[in-house]
């Protein structure tokens, strides 16, 4: 194989690869926009038992702040990146109104998940 045609070949591979990756990353948001919306629904039901469990709110907190960290973590997308700041704040939020020993307000997070879900869920 000369230089030319494996430079030729690496052309065509390099965008085959990137495609794979789009699509490793597409499904790695459309997974975790799905967890997180299983976390978001965890925290309204914990929420909606009042304070009888607030530790199982804080563990539907935790779970979306993980999942929001390995979304960060995997994608580049300024959307979705908005979205996770978003959810982020809300989380914060949340956790801090719980210390507090008051209803946290989900607003926030049920908005940005749902916005996370519009961004991830492909066509």
């Amino acid at each position: 194989m000369t230089a030319a045609s494996a430079a030729a070949a690496l052309a065509l591979a390099v965008p085959a690869l990137s495609a794979c990756s789009a699509v490793e990353t597409a499904l790695d948001c459309a997974q975790t926009a799905t967890a997180i919306g299983q976390n978001v629904d965890n925290l309204q039901q914990a929420i909606s038992n009042g304070a009888d469990n607030p530790a199982e709110a804080q563990q539907a907190l935790d779970k979306i702040d993980k999942n929001l960290d390995a979304l960060g973590d995997k994608s580049d997308n300024a959307d979705i990146g908005k979205a996770v700041d978003d959810l982020s704040r809300g989380v914060k939020n949340a956790q801090q109104a719980l210390d507090q020993g008051k209803t946290p307000d989900t607003t926030p997070i049920e908005s940005a998940a749902s916005e996370l879900t519009k961004i991830c869920t492909p066509g």
